[in-house]
């Protein structure tokens, strides 16, 4: 667990960082996918996954989706101060973790499920 007397790690600017290293062939497609930090996650944002916790969500329609580029509410993806914070226990683990999250809600973004992501990390990753 991340503790410190000084102010804590910046989030946004390690979510900054993972989405310029993307490539810009994925970078480009975003488009008006709004990204937030919030300290935790709802009841309500957990059971729409069915999950006990989380360091990141994704909500909206995914490109993949017919006619997704007009849909009517843009795409968001959340990431979850208190998780990400809580299970990292040094600086490098949380940037590693904040990366991994920020690339695992895109890849939703972009219709890959969460068994797909699973297949293709050969059975690791986080959510």
């Amino acid at each position: 667990m991340w503790v410190s007397a000084e102010p804590g790690p910046d989030i946004e600017e390690m979510v900054i960082d993972a989405l310029e290293s993307l490539p810009a062939v994925f970078r480009d497609q975003l488009g008006s996918v709004a990204i937030v930090i919030e300290e935790e996650a709802t009841p309500g944002q957990l059971a729409s996954v069915g999950a006990r916790g989380l360091y990141g969500l994704y909500q909206g329609v995914p490109r993949t989706a017919y006619g997704a580029d007009a849909a009517m509410v843009p795409s968001k993806i959340t990431l979850f101060r208190g998780p990400l914070l809580r299970h990292s226990p040094t600086l490098e683990a949380l940037e590693a973790r904040v990366t991994d999250t920020v690339y695992h809600e895109i890849a939703h973004h972009f219709g890959i499920s969460d068994e797909r992501l699973h297949e293709l990390q050969g059975g690791h990753g986080t959510r």
